[in-house]
């Protein structure tokens, strides 16, 4: 079982703005590497093991590989402060497994309120009540 206090301390390294070319793929196009990680909290609800993630832009397999990180401190294979060493290293090398996209699910995205667009009641939609 993955220790979900271990995987929160780590994801607490991550938050604020930071070069994340360690977190994606190797293919990513974007001209630049540097995100803002507003929020990033791990916890259990229920029998799922959540990985709630705001950022103001994401790169290519970012969430898969910091997912990845995150499940490999978890499992005890690395300790908390390799999350950091991996973003400093600034080398996706050094960033370990990119995480299996099965069982991560796209939530919600924030416009700006000028767009004047709808607002869906947040997910995940795959569980029941009792979950």
């Amino acid at each position: 079982m993955l220790d979900e206090v271990k995987m929160q301390q780590a994801a607490r390294l991550l938050v604020g703005e930071h070069d994340f070319t360690s977190y994606r793929a190797v293919a990513c196009q974007a001209k630049n590497p540097v995100r803002r990680v507003q929020h990033l909290e791990v916890y259990r609800q229920g029998r799922l093991l959540i990985i709630d993630i705001k950022a103001n832009a994401f790169l290519h397999h970012m969430v898969r590989n910091i997912a990845g990180v995150l499940m490999k401190i978890g499992a005890g294979d690395a300790p908390v402060g390799w999350a950091e060493d991996v973003l400093n290293a600034r080398d996706r090398r050094q960033g370990g497994v990119t995480a299996s996209p099965s069982g991560l699910y796209f939530v919600d995205v924030d416009y700006e309120p000028e767009f004047l667009l709808p607002k869906a009641e947040l997910g995940p939609f795959f569980l029941s009540p009792a979950d």
